[in-house]
């Protein structure tokens, strides 16, 4: 398993996916919204030399971070844009996005796009939550200034709209208890302790689908 997924929360979906299509050396894939480049990172490691990966982010800090961890990397290229504006050198063999499409004011237009950027054959890979149905102590989540928040209850539908086939769809949430991972993670995301309460992280949709 590449070492930038090791410690990631919601890393079993992500290797599952990228396991399941068998990304090598030599592919060319775009990680939309790469935010710290994390998943771009591990993609390189997977694709090798021969291989490219366009880390691709709306806010140009998230460009700075992705090239200053993808520095080793030289296939891992940072481009500053927004999703629904994605527009490539080439056709990659993978579009791949998490924890994006429930930011952006249209989802299917930048789904759309991410297809566009797939060569016949290709494959798309996204992964959303559905926010509301994670629990702190019981207490459903909620993150208000998303536009949508719950967007992967939507995601498999949304991909077909855009002319994918599916190949598979499913739904993942760590859950925990006292200190670890699954209550690291929540700290860093709200700011708050959990404590001791039983933290169920929002279900994480994954949804492969191939480019006809």
């Amino acid at each position: 398993m590449p070492n930038a997924l090791r410690d990631d929360v919601y890393r079993r979906p992500l290797v599952t996916a990228l396991e399941r299509l068998g990304v090598g050396p030599g592919w060319r894939c775009v990680d939309v919204g790469a935010g710290g480049g994390d998943v771009s990172v591990a993609l390189a490691e997977i694709v090798g030399v021969s291989g490219r990966v366009y880390a691709v982010d709306s806010d140009p800090r998230s460009r700075d971070e992705t090239a200053a961890a993808a520095a080793a990397h030289s296939q891992v290229l940072a481009i500053t844009q927004a999703g629904e504006d994605l527009l490539l050198p080439e056709l990659v063999n993978l579009a791949f996005c998490r924890f994006l499409l429930m930011h952006v004011v249209e989802p299917s237009v930048v789904l759309g796009r991410m297809r566009r950027a797939v060569k016949p054959g290709g494959f798309l890979v996204a992964q959303e939550p559905i926010t509301s149905a994670g629990r702190v102590g019981g207490k459903a989540m909620s993150m208000p200034d998303a536009p949508h928040p719950d967007v992967g209850a939507l995601l498999p539908a949304l991909a077909r709209e855009t002319g994918l086939e599916i190949l598979d769809a499913w739904a993942e949430a760590p859950a925990g208890a006292g200190p670890g991972p699954v209550s690291e993670y929540l700290r860093s995301l709200t700011g708050v302790d959990p404590g001791d309460d039983p933290v169920v992280l929002p279900p994480l949709v994954t949804v492969i689908g191939r480019a006809g």
